[in-house]
């Protein structure tokens, strides 16, 4: 007589957070150039290591930080700031409302600080995660921490390595290291082209993007991103049903 076949055990709490730290090492290696620059230019462009370090360690975003540390070199108001860097970060509600079905079960205990450490590179590995549609998976939000987890202490100690740099290495800015940062987006966006649709929302995006660069406040990317939603939606509805979501590339 041959035994039933068992359901796989599911992966434990520490198993989960672990996983979640291994995956995210290619994007953290693509992140360390990022944070080295951010180190150098925000002390380059004036301001103490006190506010770059409590740059990286309370708004944490990248792009943002870069922004605002530059229109503080330039005497730029308050208000311009914050608005500029709250245009770029607008994205992460996109990425948050992607996420919230899979974590709609969850307390604020959990909301808060996986909200604080979204990233780019972490939605980009863990929506991957819960996209995954197995039975025993009840910790996917301990795999969620560990990327986070190890995203935030990756930026927080390369921060730290670039203010040192910046002081001692002088052209660091003209090195070219921001170039790692447009290879781990591109690695962040291609795996999950796997449609038509997602291929047209990816290329229109780019191209929105592209077209508008020179908009004030880089409002250029918000609106990239909404021309790329609305074009992946018609081009879904316009297919015959399910044949856009089979339609694999």
């Amino acid at each position: 007589m041959i035994a039933a076949s068992l359901p796989a055990p599911a992966a434990t709490r520490p198993v989960e957070f672990i996983n979640g730290i291994k995956d995210t090492l290619p994007m953290i290696v693509g992140a360390i150039p990022f944070a080295i620059l951010f180190g150098a230019l925000g002390t380059n462009a004036g301001l103490s290591p006190a506010a770059v370090a409590g740059m990286s360690l309370f708004v944490f975003a990248g792009s943002a930080q870069f922004i605002a540390s530059g229109l503080v070199q330039q005497n730029i108001s308050l208000v311009v700031i914050i608005i500029t860097t709250l245009i770029v970060n607008l994205r992460h509600a996109l990425y948050a409302a992607s996420l919230a079905p899979y974590m709609k079960h969850l307390g604020q205990t959990w909301l808060l600080p996986l909200a604080f450490w979204l990233t780019d590179e972490t939605y980009a590995i863990v929506i991957r995660r819960y996209a995954r549609l197995e039975e025993a998976a009840p910790y996917k939000h301990w795999y969620h921490l560990g990327s986070a987890v190890a995203m935030y202490v990756n930026w927080q100690v390369f921060t730290w390595v670039g203010m040192f740099a910046g002081s001692q290495l002088q052209g660091l800015a003209t090195w070219g290291l921001e170039f790692a940062m447009v290879v781990t987006f591109i690695g962040i966006v291609v795996p999950i082209i796997r449609t038509r649709p997602m291929l047209v929302c990816a290329v229109v995006a780019g191209g929105v993007a592209v077209l508008l660069n020179d908009l004030p406040n880089k409002a250029g990317l918000l609106l990239a991103a909404f021309a790329g939603i609305v074009a992946g939606m018609l081009l879904e509805q316009a297919a015959p049903p399910d044949s856009s979501r089979s339609a694999t590339l």
